[in-house]
C-alpha cells in the first residue's frame, strides 16, 4: 500500500582495504594529538603513534564512497583542526572528530556537481588555505571551486556558497594553496591549455601545447575568485610544492620537473637546481619528484622531496628578505615509494607505500647528508658543460624503522584453498612490486603473539590470575588447578611456585578471585578459604559435607552450588565478613552459574544467572536486590543443549563508555553443542530478550571467561577454536583467535604484558597477547625477488609455483635451497 518502498544497496567488505590514497595530518581529537587522518578508498581510518612509536589505529569508518582527496584546516584562533574530503558524491563534506562517538562526524555536505569520478567534477584535488579561511576543489579539467570559511556568533563553522575559478580547455595536473599569511588567499595550479590542440585536426599543436603556472585570489572583501597572474613552466612538469610564507618563508612555490625543480613567485627570478641522480643511472632517463613533506618550526623548515626510486632529498632555501637566492638539495635516504609522505612534530616520518607495507619512521637526525655523499660528474650536453650531482645509495642513515604497517596492494593473483587441513580456507596471495614482493597466507583470525611456554608435570584443570589488593595495578599471582592439588605461581621478573602464598595445595580449585576488602578467596569442592590481608585464613565448609560444584563471584558477593542442588549465597558486609545471606533450592541439575561484576556507585550486582535442567535445560535470572523479590526468578530463557558455562557481563556494542556510549548487560551461554549464545538483559527488570544471538563456534563445548582489551569488558569463548568477543572502535567483533585449541584461560596483566591471556593448552601454561584488533585476517609472509605475475599449486603437494618477472633486471645467484614457506603455520 503507498508508494513503493526504495531499496538501496551496500556492500561491506570482511576487510578493509590496505592501500592508501592520500593523507592529512593535525590535531582533530585534542590541541596537542599528532594524527594522521587515511584514505583506504571507501574508508577513513585515523592513526596516532604512541609513546613506543606504534601506530595505532584511533578510529575507522565507512564514507560509502571513493575519497580521493583529503585536506585539514584550522580556523584562526582555533587548536582543532578540522577534515575536509574530495570524493565521488559531486560534494564537499567538512568533517569533524566526536571524541564522544570516536568517529568523524558530518559539519557541511555541499553539492557542487554530479556523482561519479567524472574528468569535470571536481573532487580530484583539494587544497586548503593554511589560515583555514578557504579551500579550493578541483576537477581535472576546467572546474574549479572556492569554499569561504568563518563562524557565525555560536561559534560554529560556516561555509560559503561555492565561487567558480573555471577555466575551459585545460588540464589541471596539481593544485596548492600559497602562503601569504592573512592576505587574500591565493591557489597555484599547473594547468594545461589544449583549445589550439582540440582545433587542430593535423595534430601538430599537440607537440606545441605548454604547461602554465596559474594563481588564482580570493578577494575576500569582493568575495569573487580572479585570475592573478600565469607563467609558462617546463612541460614535463607535474607537481607544485608550497613555500612557507608570513613569518615563517619566503612564500612562492617549487615547481617539480624532469630532473630539476625551480622556485617560483610572482615577481620573482626563478631558481632552478638539479635532482641529484643515483650513481650509474643512464643520463637519458628522466627522474621524477612525487611526493613530498614539510616540517615547519618557529624559525626553520625543511621540505622532504621524494623521487620515483624512493630516494628522500632534504631541501631547504637561502632567502634573504623573500628573496630566494639559492635551492640547497641533498640526498638524505632511501625508503619505499610513496603515495604521500608525512612528517608529525613528534619527530617521525610516515611512508604510506604505493606498494607493500607502509611504514613509521623515527628521525636520527634531521641534517640529512653532506658533501661526502654527493659526487660531482660533469657533462657535456649540446656544447655546454654542466654539473650533475650523483649520489650512492646506503642503508638508513638519518632515520629510524619503528613500526610498519601491513598491506596486501597490490594483490597480483591469489588462491583460496585449506592446505594446513584447518578446516577454513586459507588466502595465498601474491602481493606488491619488485623486491618488495611477497606471497602471504591469510587466515581468519587475530593474531595472536606468544609471550612465554612453560611445560607442566601433567596436564593442568584450569588456571587464574589475582591481583594482591586493587589498587595493584598488575598481577600478583598465577593459580593453577590439577586433578588433586593447586601450585601458586609468583609473578616478577620471573615467574616462580610459592609456597606462602596461604591458598590450599593439597586440593582441586574451582575459582579464584579478589574481594573488594583485598582478602583472597579460593572455593574448592569442600568448602571456602578466604586469605586476609594480614595473612588471617577463614574457612567455610558446606553443611552436611555438601561438595561444592559451581562458583559465581565478584567483588562483594558469592554464591556456590552444592551437588545437592542447593545454591549458598554470601555478601561482604560493612564488617567486611562473609556472610550468608539465602539458601534457595533449585530444581533440577545445576550446570552453571554466574553473576555480573558491581557496576561503579553500586554495592552489589542485581542478578545471577543460573542454568539447570527442568525436563529440559533452562538458563534462569534470579533477583539479588534485597526485599520482597530477593531469589525470585525475574525470568528464564530455554536452552537448545546444557549450558557448559555462563558469562553475565556488561559490553558496549557501539561506542565504548570510555568515549562516552554505554555498555549493555548480556548473558552469554556457551553450550555443549559448541553454540555460543548471546542474550540481552534489562538491567532494571532482569528480563531477557525475547530475540537472542547464537553463532557455532566449534566441535567442543563452550567454555566462557571474563577477560578485558583495551580496559574493555571483553568473552573469551573456548571451543575446539577460540572466539573473542569485544568492543573496538565503537564496533562490536566476534572474531577466532588464530591459535590452537585452549582449554582455560585467565586475564593476565604484568609491566613486561600490560594486557594479555594466560592459558592452559596440554600440558603447557601459556601468557598470549592479541595483535592487531579489528583485524579480520593475520597473515604469515615469505619474501620474494621479483614482482610475482601467477602462481599455481602442484597437485598431490603442498608446493606452490610462482612466477616472478620484472622488466630489465639481472638474474640472481642460484641458492643452496629454495624459498619455503610452510603452508601449515609452523
Amino acid at each position: 500500500k503507498g508508494e513503493a518502498a526504495i531499496m538501496f544497496l551496500y556492500n561491506l567488505t570482511l576487510q578493509k582495504s590496505s592501500a592508501i590514497v592520500c593523507t592529512a595530518y593535525g590535531n582533530f581529537s585534542a590541541p596537542k594529538m599528532h594524527e594522521i587522518v587515511l584514505s583506504h578508498g571507501k574508508v577513513i581510518e585515523m592513526i596516532r603513534p604512541d609513546a613506543a612509536g606504534k601506530a595505532q589505529s584511533v578510529c575507522s569508518m565507512e564514507c560509502f564512497g571513493v575519497v580521493r582527496s583529503l585536506a585539514a584546516f584550522r580556523l584562526p584562533g582555533a587548536n582543532l583542526d578540522y577534515l575536509v574530503l574530495g570524493s565521488d558524491s559531486g560534494r564537499v563534506s567538512v568533517l569533524e572528530y566526536s571524541k564522544e562517538r570516536n568517529q568523524f562526524e558530518r559539519v557541511h555536505l555541499e553539492t557542487f556537481g554530479k556523482s561519479g569520478c567524472r574528468r569535470i567534477v571536481p573532487g580530484q584535488f583539494l587544497a586548503a588555505d593554511p589560515k583555514g579561511r578557504a579551500v579550493m576543489v578541483a576537477a581535472v579539467e576546467k572546474q574549479k571551486f572556492v569554499y569561504v570559511f568563518n563562524r557565525d556568533a555560536g561559534s560554529n563553522l560556516t561555509i560559503s556558497s561555492p565561487l567558480e575559478a573555471h577555466k575551459s580547455n585545460t588540464i589541471n595536473f596539481s593544485v596548492v594553496a600559497v602562503d601569504v599569511g592573512f592576505e587574500n588567499p591565493i591557489f597555484a595550479c599547473i594547468e594545461l591549455d589544449y583549445a589550439d590542440a582540440d582545433a587542430d585536426p593535423t595534430g601538430e599543436a599537440v607537440q606545441e601545447a605548454s604547461k602554465s603556472l596559474t594563481y588564482y585570489e580570493l578577494d575576500l572583501g569582493l568575495n569573487h575568485v580572479v585570475r592573478k597572474w600565469s607563467d609558462p613552466i617546463d612541460p614535463a612538469s607535474n607537481m607544485l610544492i608550497p613555500v612557507p610564507g608570513d613569518t615563517d618563508g619566503p612564500s612562492g612555490v617549487l615547481v617539480c620537473a624532469e630532473n630539476k625543480i625551480a622556485y617560483k613567485k610572482q615577481d620573482h627570478d626563478d631558481v632552478v637546481t638539479l635532482i641529484p641522480r643515483r650513481e650509474g643511472m643512464p643520463l637519458d632517463q628522466p627522474l621524477l619528484i612525487t611526493s613530498y613533506a614539510l616540517l615547519k618550526q618557529k624559525d626553520y623548515f625543511f621540505i622532504l622531496l621524494q623521487s620515483e626510486q624512493g630516494d628522500l632529498y632534504r631541501v631547504t632555501l637561502v632567502y634573504q628578505d623573500d628573496e630566494v637566492s639559492e635551492i640547497q638539495m641533498q640526498y638524505f635516504d632511501t625508503v619505499s615509494v610513496a603515495q604521500s609522505l608525512v612528517i608529525l612534530k613528534t619527530g617521525f616520518l610516515f611512508v604510506a607505500s604505493e606498494f607493500g607495507n607502509h611504514a613509521l619512521y623515527q628521525f636520527l637526525s634531521i641534517k640529512g647528508g653532506d658533501d661526502t655523499d654527493l659526487i660531482k660528474i660533469n657533462v657535456e650536453i649540446e656544447g655546454e658543460t654542466i654539473e650533475i650531482p650523483h649520489f650512492k645509495p646506503r642503508p638508513l642513515k638519518n632515520l629510524l624503522l619503528v613500526d610498519d604497517m601491513d598491506s596486501l596492494s597490490p594483490i597480483v593473483d591469489a588462491k583460496v584453498m585449506d592446505l594446513s587441513g584447518e578446516e577454513t580456507p586459507q588466502i595465498y596471495a601474491l602481493c606488491g612490486r619488485g623486491p618488495r614482493s611477497t606471497l602471504r597466507t591469510l587466515r581468519h583470525g587475530l593474531a595472536v603473539s606468544e609471550m612465554a611456554v612453560s611445560e607442566l608435570p601433567t596436564n593442568p584443570g584450569a588456571v587464574w590470575t589475582v591481583r594482591g589488593s586493587a589498587k595493584e595495578e598488575f598481577d600478583k599471582y598465577i593459580v593453577v588447578s590439577f586433578t588433586n592439588a593447586t601450585i601458586v605461581l609468583s609473578i616478577g621478573e620471573t615467574v616462580e611456585e610459592v609456597t606462602d602464598s596461604g591458598f590450599l595445595a593439597t586440593a582441586v580449585t574451582l575459582s579464584v578471585s579478589l574481594l573488594g576488602d583485598d582478602s583472597l578467596l579460593q572455593v574448592h569442592p569442600n568448602g571456602i578459604r578466604r586469605i586476609r590481608s594480614d595473612r588471617r585464613i577463614n574457612e567455610f565448609t558446606p553443611p552436611n559435607k555438601g561438595v561444592i560444584s559451581k562458583v559465581a563471584v565478584n567483588q562483594r558477593q558469592v554464591a556456590i552450588a552444592l551437588r545437592d542442588n542447593s545454591i549458598i549465597y554470601f555478601e561482604l558486609d560493612q564488617a567486611n565478613q562473609l556472610e550468608e545471606k539465602a539458601k534457595p533450592t533449585v530444581q533440577g541439575q545445576i550446570a552453571a552459574m554466574d553473576m555480573s561484576a558491581i557496576s561503579a556507585g553500586r554495592s552489589r550486582s542485581k542478578f545471577l544467572a543460573v542454568g539447570s535442567f527442568e525436563s529440559s535445560w533452562i538458563v534462569r535470572i534470579l533477583s539479588l536486590e534485597p526485599g520482597p523479590n530477593f531469589m525470585q526468578v525475574l525470568s528464564r530463557q530455554a536452552l537448545p543443549d546444557r549450558p557448559e558455562s555462563l558469562c553475565l557481563t556488561e559490553i558496549a556494542t557501539g561506542a565504548s563508555s570510555k568515549d562516552g556510549g554505554q555498555n549493555t548487560l548480556f548473558l552469554y551461554a556457551g553450550l555443549a553443542n559448541g553454540v555460543l549464545m548471546r542474550i540481552a538483559v534489562d538491567p532494571v527488570t532482569g528480563q531477557l530478550a525475547p530475540d537472542f544471538r547464537t553463532r557455532f563456534l566449534g566441535t567442543r563445548p563452550v567454555k566462557l571467561f571474563k577477560v578485558e582489551v583495551q580496559g574493555q569488558p571483553a568473552v573469551l569463548a573456548l571451543s575446539s577454536r577460540s572466539w573473542l568477543c569485544y568492543n573496538y572502535q565503537g564496533r562490536y567483533h566476534v572474531t577466532p583467535m588464530s591459535y590452537e585449541t585452549l582449554e582455560y584461560a585467565s586475564s593476565f596483566t604484568s609491566e613486561a604484558c600490560p594486557e594479555g591471556f594466560v592459558c592452559v593448552a596440554g600440558n603447557t601454561l601459556r601468557i598470549l597477547t592479541t595483535d592487531r584488533l579489528g583485524e579480520v585476517f593475520n597473515q604469515q609472509t615469505m619474501k620474494l625477488s621479483y614482482t610475482p605475475r601467477k602462481c599455481a599449486l602442484l597437485k598431490g603437494s603442498s608446493n606452490f609455483v610462482v612466477v616472478e618477472a620484472d622488466h630489465n633486471c639481472s638474474e640472481r645467484k642460484v641458492k643452496e635451497g629454495p624459498d619455503q614457506m610452510d603452508v601449515d603455520g609452523e
